[in-house]
């Protein structure tokens, strides 16, 4: 099955127009992809500064332990995550993410409030599985589009994230002093989020699950992951989502360390959030115009831009625009990865090929924002910048390299 020629037929298609259910229906998925990154916006933004304020001094170094918690609750969540929807259907699934997301929430709440780390830690573990479904959203969003619309889909779905932008650095600026413990107010307005998802998912009219779904042809899984086009794409999405991870975890105790205002954070996240998904509303078109690779090199040179920003200084407009550039890089570089992965899979095999990229990807997440404050703290901004340039060069040699062996435009 090869990805390049499939990805030429699809583009070959620029005829037709969304009918109206799949429109209402990408619309309803997008708005659950809004309030549940939103939701993992305000943890990003409030965790770590949250964790300073019950661990002792000697402790700092591990302040971002619960959102690599949560990285691993998504590592460990995929395969499940994706099994349980090939059984189940997406809603059901879906919302049992929700409902993870509550008690995950509900766990950092409550572990502030008694001024326990482990029970934060596990708070994070919980979310970790809400998180993962929410990764699969792009890969519904597939499945409510035709064929020719696949790029459009993902990208439309990701475009969620700009109203996440909004709602998450709001509520991490807004709620962290609404009451003592500082912060609690933070974790337990994810928790009406993630409610406010569950409702919305009813209304979805996700596709029935049928037969050849899950008992199609399959091929092994080391021969679906092993083909050239799947490691590149799983390659590509490792290293954007790992070195905005690596940057965006680090970045709320950075600004501290730097000498500026806490609520300098917010805004810093708000920032990177609205690159991360503003692009979102075009790059599907990107990819159908210039090609996949052309996209996600686009992507690594961002970042690269974005880790010399970063170098330059630590104004709080160097941090803004260096976490803006790293947004818009994740987005091109993801958006083509996602859209590559999506032509390496029959439908029958997209559950395990679906959840072994996701475990890659988090399996990255997870080392680089346990990685993000240790680096930060023993070693300083400048070298975790200089860490995140040898991923991103990482990128651009996987995705030179098969640029160079397939020269038929993609």
């Amino acid at each position: 099955m090869d990805g390049l020629t499939k990805i030429q037929g699809a583009q070959a298609i620029e005829t037709g127009r969304l009918s109206r259910q799949s429109v209402r229906n990408i619309a309803l998925l997008a708005i659950c992809q809004a309030l549940t990154q939103s939701s993992n916006t305000l943890m990003f933004a409030s965790s770590a500064l949250a964790v300073l304020t019950i661990v002792p001094p000697d402790m700092r170094v591990f302040a971002n332990l619960p959102i690599t918690m949560q990285h691993l609750g998504v590592m460990l969540s995929v395969f499940p995550a994706s099994m349980l929807m090939m059984r189940r259907g997406r809603c059901f699934g879906f919302r049992t993410g929700s409902l993870a997301g509550m008690a995950g929430a509900s766990c950092a709440a409550v572990g502030l409030g008694i001024g326990s780390f482990v029970v934060m830690c596990l708070g994070g573990l919980l979310l970790g599985f809400a998180i993962a479904n929410m990764q699969l959203y792009r890969f519904a969003a597939v499945e409510l589009a035709p064929l020719h619309f696949r790029a459009q889909a993902i990208s439309y779905v990701t475009a969620g994230g700009v109203v996440a932008g909004i709602i998450g650095p709001t509520l991490a600026r807004w709620t962290p002093d609404l009451w003592l413990p500082t912060f609690q107010a933070s974790f337990v307005a994810v928790v009406v989020v993630h409610a406010i998802v569950f409702v919305v998912l009813g209304f979805i009219g996700f596709p029935a699950i049928k037969a050849e779904d899950s008992t199609g042809p399959q091929r092994p899984l080391l021969e679906i992951v092993t083909q050239p086009a799947y490691m590149v794409a799983v390659a590509g999405a490792m290293i954007a989502f790992g070195v905005m991870s690596f940057v965006m975890a680090a970045s709320p105790i950075a600004i501290v360390q730097c000498g500026l205002d806490k609520t300098e954070a917010p805004v810093t996240i708000f920032a990177h959030v609205m690159g991360m998904f503003i692009p979102a509303f075009f790059t599907g078109h990107l990819v159908a115009r210039f090609g996949i690779f052309n996209v996600m090199l686009a992507g690594a040179a961002l970042l690269i831009a974005g880790v010399a920003v970063a170098l330059v200084g630590t104004t709080a407009w160097h941090f803004r625009s260096a976490l803006s550039l790293n947004g818009v890089g994740w987005n091109f570089l993801f958006v083509g990865a996602t859209t590559l992965l999506t032509t390496t899979y029959r439908p029958a095999e997209r559950g395990k090929a679906q959840a072994f990229n996701d475990f890659m990807v988090f399996g990255t997440t997870t080392t680089a924002s346990l990685m993000a404050s240790v680096v930060l703290e023993l070693k300083g901004w400048e070298v975790l910048n200089y860490f995140a340039f040898a991923l991103v060069c990482a990128a651009l040699v996987v995705i030179g390299l098969f640029r160079l062996r397939h020269r038929a435009p993609a």
